[in-house]
């Protein structure tokens, strides 16, 4: 029986939580900011924690996802195909939407119809951008492989 592949090391997991945060932070604020019409200081205030929160979820959901995907399919997460690529950023985002919307609720003083549908705006942009940025993450840093 094979070894299970090789999974990113704890450096390289806070490096690319650290990266994909900040990068969410500069391409996803401003349109929340002038779609929802919350102004800039309470928008970045929210964006803020909730990428506080996003990064602490990102790191647990990808250490658990990374260990489920080596454990059923033998790859590591740089060779995760397209279809199961959507699969671990609707997850993120889901379970990440289950968590932020009180906060939502009680940043902005949206009712919880209005914060649904932010928080599901704001989900759905970050799933674009994760599965993006992580397809690139990937290629820029592979999983190294044992020799």
């Amino acid at each position: 029986m094979s070894s299970p592949p090789k999974l990113r090391t704890t450096f390289d997991r806070l490096r690319q939580v650290f990266l994909f945060e900040v990068g969410g932070l500069l391409l996803i604020t401003p349109p929340f900011i002038w779609i929802s019409g919350v102004p800039l200081h309470d928008s970045l205030g929210l964006m803020v924690a909730m990428a506080i929160i996003a990064g602490v979820w990102n790191t647990l959901y990808n250490i658990g996802f990374d260990w489920v995907d080596a454990r059923l399919s033998g790859r590591s997460a740089d060779q995760r195909p397209t279809a199961w690529r959507i699969v671990h950023a609707l997850g993120f985002e889901g379970g990440l939407l289950l968590i932020s919307l009180p906060m939502v609720m009680m940043w902005t003083g949206m009712d919880w119809q209005q914060a649904l549908i932010a928080d599901i705006g704001l989900a759905a942009a970050y799933v674009v951008y994760a599965y993006v940025f992580n397809l690139g993450y990937d290629k820029i840093f592979p999983v190294a492989q044992p020799d």
